[in-house]
């Protein structure tokens, strides 16, 4: 029994993150375009996208709602989760990412099962039906996730999974003092504060918050 948690450095993450599954050829592609592309270098680790891969599927995921699309890097890697009539609506505000996006997934073996709506979260957000997503995925401003909170509570069903990104914002989350840290921790706050939400973070990536709808 450990007494205690064992300090994770460099090293030993490399040694983690490589026992998960590897990132595969196309998704290595289009991370390599995105960036040519002059698209943001903030796509999800590949060790991220394996435990978003493998959680969605041993929860049986059919219907996620995601919050920032940027190339679909995220996307196609939770939408071969699902099954064949699974789906995912990614949501994205800039209309370059979103032409990327639907560019590259319409090349992916994950085509029929994303759908990408361009526009401002809060406002899209509001257009989906409550209480039928069995997932939803934050990856995207992080001074609005307090709102994105309450709009994925609203979406979720209960049992369904919430999973927000980069809640260890750069390793500054426990010290830092800028607004993107002050907006993380008001978000994890909140989120702890959820008497219907039970979450912990992993601290794969940039850290992704884990939490299930009671």
């Amino acid at each position: 029994m450990s007494k205690s948690s064992t300090p994770v450095d460099e090293a030993l993450f490399g040694f983690v993150a490589a026992q998960t599954i590897p990132e595969d050829d196309f998704l290595r592609d289009l991370r390599v375009a995105s960036l040519a592309a002059g698209l943001p270098e903030i796509h999800i680790a590949p060790e991220q996208a394996a435990f978003l891969r493998i959680a969605l599927q041993a929860a049986g995921a059919k219907r996620v709602v995601e919050v920032g699309t940027l190339g679909g890097y995220s996307a196609i890697a939770m939408a071969r989760a699902l099954p064949d009539d699974g789906r995912i609506v990614t949501l994205e505000v800039e209309p370059q990412h979103a032409a990327f996006a639907r560019e590259w997934i319409a090349k992916s073996d994950q085509r029929g099962k994303i759908e990408v709506r361009l526009g401002n979260a809060m406002d899209t957000l509001p257009a989906l039906a409550a209480g039928a997503a069995d997932a939803v995925f934050l990856d995207a401003d992080k001074e609005r996730y307090v709102d994105y909170l309450r709009q994925s509570m609203r979406l979720l069903r209960r049992g369904g999974i919430l999973f927000a990104d980069n809640v260890l914002a750069d390793g500054e989350i426990a010290t830092g003092t800028s607004a993107k840290v002050q907006a993380l921790r008001a978000f994890l706050a909140a989120a702890k504060a959820l008497p219907n939400l039970r979450s912990v973070i992993v601290p794969l990536g940039d850290g992704c918050l884990f939490g299930v709808k009671q």
